[in-house]
């Protein structure tokens, strides 16, 4: 009985550590020079946790601590192998890929957001993805422009 409940807790724990990989964009992945240096920290992180887990005795254990940060491995390593390091903007007439810009909404509000690539957007932080609805209808629009329509309607501000 012992040996069956083994294999019945070896089987459930297997489970827990075939994790999906996480999905990867069909998008180009367009990086800023800082965005790619995020992605080799977030490696580097993933490889340390993975080490640590594999220097647990308990098997099973192991698989748990280990699925995780196997799973960051796979998908940070495919992110940096296809990243595209795009060099900073050199003008400010028109919004491109590492713009930031400042824009009014139509209810009055102003928000200021850099464009930058998908692992590195967090607009808490002032950053939105290149592929957002947002940035889609900024980019390549000047200073006075208005995107959108009705309530949805923005107004470039300035672009730096």
């Amino acid at each position: 009985m012992s040996v069956a409940f083994t294999k019945e807790e070896s089987a459930e724990t297997a489970s827990e550590t075939l994790l999906p990989d996480r999905p990867i964009s069909p998008h180009p992945n367009l990086v800023t020079e800082a965005g790619f240096n995020a992605l080799q920290a977030q490696l580097a992180e993933a490889r340390a946790a993975y080490e640590a887990a594999q220097a647990i005795e308990d098997v099973n254990e192991k698989r748990r601590q280990s699925a995780v940060p196997l799973r960051d491995l796979r998908y940070l390593t495919e992110r940096l192998r296809t990243a595209q390091v795009m060099p900073d903007p050199v003008a400010t007439e028109i919004v491109a890929f590492g713009s930031t810009v400042s824009f009014s909404r139509a209810d009055g509000r102003v928000q200021t957001y850099r464009i930058v690539g998908e692992d590195e957007a967090d607009p808490k932080a002032g950053s939105i993805s290149f592929v957002a609805p947002v940035a889609r209808s900024l980019m390549g629009k000047a200073v006075g422009d208005v995107v959108g329509s009705g309530a949805q309607e923005i107004e470039i501000l300035s672009i730096a």
